[in-house]
Order: structure tokens, then sequence, then C-alpha cells
């Protein structure tokens, strides 16, 4: 959570708390609406180590089936 947190702040120029507030409502929201599974692995996500976009890269791959993408 802290490389997005950094993330958001160095692109958006938002203060560390802005931001912080941001990123807990952004992986609220996708919790609500992604199915349970998919949600899950977001908690699984923020509290593993190693780099989000490695993490997210594989997550989006697997997501670009149901959101109608083809490979």
């Amino acid at each position: 959570m802290n490389e997005m947190i950094q993330r958001l702040i160095e692109k958006t120029g938002l203060s560390e708390e802005q931001a912080s507030a941001a990123a807990t409502t952004v992986l609220g929201f996708l919790k609500e609406k992604l199915p349970g599974p998919v949600a899950s692995q977001i908690d699984s996500l923020m509290a593993g180590g190693g780099g989000i976009g490695e993490k997210l890269g594989g997550l989006g791959a697997s997501l670009g089936g149901m959101f109608g993408k083809k490979e």
C-alpha cells in the first residue's frame, strides 16, 4: 500500500494523508464492485511484499477476459 501511496503523491502532488485516504477509498470501491474471489486478491496483494506493479500485472491479465479484452 505504501508504494501506491507514494505513486499517488508523486503523480498528483497530494499530501501523504490525502494519498492514503484516496488509496483506501479506491481499494474499498474495488473490493465492493469486484467478485468475491477477485476482491480477496486485493487484500492479499496489499498485505504481501514486492512491487505492486508486478503483482497487478498478473491480476490485470487474469481479469482481461472478464472485461472483454481479447488476447
